[in-house]
């Protein structure tokens, strides 16, 4: 795998010059930044990236202050109350995407949220903690402990929130495939520790976010 320095200058030669580069790339929170988010905000994060998931960003977006109305605000106190009649009534309220699976991740995230706030104080510390050199294994968390945040969803998720983590796109395989990191999308264990280690090697190289070198990776793939 190619070094960090062949990247920055790939991506210097793309945009012509460093300032132009650099307005094209993500800035994470900060640890105190995260940890001020509230749970009921995360959760309404999480609920977001799911209805999001296979739909029309813009589509979902118009409809989420309905969301918002419905689900009492997400606070997870109040959600994980809800019971199947709740929902059933929702699936009759056409404010909002009546799609019955994602319509029970709500409560069910709730309780998760709780159990993390329980363990931990609260979510945005979890989220906070997680040291990036490692963002696969929160990953793996998420979707383990959480409801239909597998695939890509975690790690789009941890990017709507500002914590830095690399997004394993289209255009990031791509580029990882080019310089034979994997061979296929970083599904596996194996494979994301791959992916992992590359983007730890360069964030040692160059002091910069992963979502950064995931921003500068993606750059790589000609369109």
């Amino acid at each position: 795998m190619r070094d960090y320095k062949w990247l920055h200058e790939y991506c210097l030669n793309r945009f012509g010059s460093a300032v132009a580069l650099e307005s094209r790339l993500p800035q994470p929170n900060s640890g105190d930044e995260l940890r001020a988010i509230a749970d009921d905000r995360y959760l309404s994060l999480i609920s977001l990236r799911i209805f999001r998931a296979g739909l029309k960003h813009s589509l979902v977006d118009a409809k989420w202050p309905a969301f918002e109305e419905v689900f009492f605000r997400f606070d997870p106190e109040k959600l994980v109350l809800m019971g199947g009649e709740h929902i059933e009534r929702l699936m009759q309220d056409a404010r909002i995407i009546r799609h019955l699976g994602k319509l029970k991740s709500v409560p069910r995230n709730a309780q998760f949220v709780l159990d993390v706030a329980k363990e931990k104080g609260s979510f945005g510390n979890l989220i906070a903690d997680w040291p990036i050199t490692d963002i696969v294994g929160l990953w793996r968390y998420l979707a383990k402990h959480g409801t239909q945040l597998g695939g890509l969803s975690a790690p789009r998720l941890l990017r709507m929130a500002g914590k830095d983590t690399f997004i394993p796109s289209n255009d990031v395989v791509a580029a990882l495939k080019a310089q034979k990191v994997v061979d296929k999308v970083p599904s596996s264990q194996r494979d994301q520790a791959a992916v992992q280690s590359v983007f730890n090697q360069w964030h040692s190289e160059s002091g910069r976010p992963m979502s950064q070198l995931s921003a500068m990776l993606a750059f790589t793939v000609n369109h």
